[in-house]
């Protein structure tokens, strides 16, 4: 075991691993600063587990209901070998709709080396012009560890190119769906997008022939009818990628995270408390939808600027505490000169309020 996969247990204590998923990999992306994530993530400690511990247990997460109504939905789009998602697929990409095409179910074995090599082999072989491939095992490096991505989704080969299918259960009504969850659904098919590509990179394929352009299928106006739309996730590869270079450099973060740091279950949970906030995080209220610490380190980030948001965190360049930003915009001096053009801004904005308040528009 090298020194840093054994640091990396040491962090995760008596517990084994938890294994990346698609969700996890492009919640990575959301929050790419957050040194604490990323040390968590690359331990691959169970973060819902450590909530719970911190008593901060995670809010978030599909109902049950809405796990089956997918189900349903997919069942129903996937249905008479995916004659009715070709179709759906090839009219949104403009391509004439084929009149058959090959239908590959790659799921339902255990047996991961075999489901590997049956993925592998079917999705770079030649073939039919036309295909399709169902549960496709594709697998990227996150930490240097290998993460095995089972997929419930659709690679698509038309027109000379691989798309991503993702199907989805949320509606899009009047022609829009909800933007947080569509923004989801691209982060995480980039992950396949991504993964496709190292798959036919390594069999010495064109990378390329995988296209940024991801089919998203949801049913349209709460009914059960799907519609069809084009992702353009090139944006969300580049994020990935950059994500994923920082966790491969997991020693310069350990570098920074104090020596017998540790998450073991076995430790009492206000020592653990006490030893999670010795590694730096970096809170957004975004966190709240994908990470599983989010409502502790809210908690712990009450008075900072960050908790209001990225763009007030910034706006206010340098000003950490809430406390410090009122009292720059009640008239308070700095002595630092790097911060007084912020202060001369919140002076004048609080004179604006107060004479809004006041009703002199000037």
């Amino acid at each position: 075991m090298t020194s840093t996969a054994q640091r990396l247990a040491e962090i995760r204590g008596d517990a084994p691993p938890k294994r990346h998923n698609a969700r996890t990999i492009a919640a990575l992306s959301g929050n790419p600063g957050c040194a604490r994530r990323a040390v968590l993530d690359g331990a691959g400690v169970d973060k819902p587990a450590l909530a719970e511990r911190v008593g901060f247990p995670a809010r978030f997460g599909q109902s049950r209901f809405a796990i089956t109504r997918g189900n349903a939905f997919e069942a129903q789009v996937k249905a008479d070998g995916g004659a009715e998602l070709l179709r759906l697929v090839a009219e949104r990409l403009g391509v004439p709709v084929p009149e058959r095409a090959g239908w590959t179910d790659l799921g339902g074995a255990d047996d991961l080396p075999d489901r590997r090599e049956r993925s592998r082999v079917a999705l770079t072989a030649g073939g039919p012009e036309a295909a399709l491939f169902d549960h496709p095992l594709l697998g990227l490096t996150v930490a240097g560890q290998r993460v095995h991505l089972e997929p419930d989704l659709v690679a698509a080969r038309l027109g000379g190119r691989f798309h991503v299918v993702e199907i989805k259960s949320f509606p899009v009504v009047d022609g829009q769906a909800d933007p947080a969850k569509v923004s989801a659904a691209a982060i995480q098919s980039a992950v396949y997008v991504l993964a496709l590509r190292e798959l036919l990179a390594a069999e010495g394929r064109d990378p390329e022939s995988v296209s940024p352009d991801v089919v998203l299928v949801c049913p349209r106006d709460f009914a059960n009818r799907p519609v069809a739309s084009l992702l353009d996730v090139r944006k969300q590869l580049l994020v990935l990628r950059r994500q994923l270079d920082r966790m491969a450099r997991l020693d310069d973060l350990l570098a920074a995270v104090p020596a017998g740091f540790t998450v073991d279950p076995t430790v009492d949970p206000a020592t653990l408390t006490a030893a999670l906030r010795t590694v730096p995080a970096r809170y957004a209220p975004e966190c709240l939808a994908s990470c599983e610490l989010a409502y502790f380190c809210r908690d712990e980030s009450r008075g900072q600027t960050g908790a209001l948001g990225r763009p007030v965190r910034e706006a206010l360049g340098g000003l950490a505490e809430v406390a410090e930003v009122l009292a720059l915009a009640a008239g308070e001096r700095v002595a630092d000169p790097a911060r007084e053009e912020a202060a001369a801004l919140l002076r004048a904005a609080a004179r604006l309020r107060a004479d809004a308040l006041a009703g002199n528009p000037g």
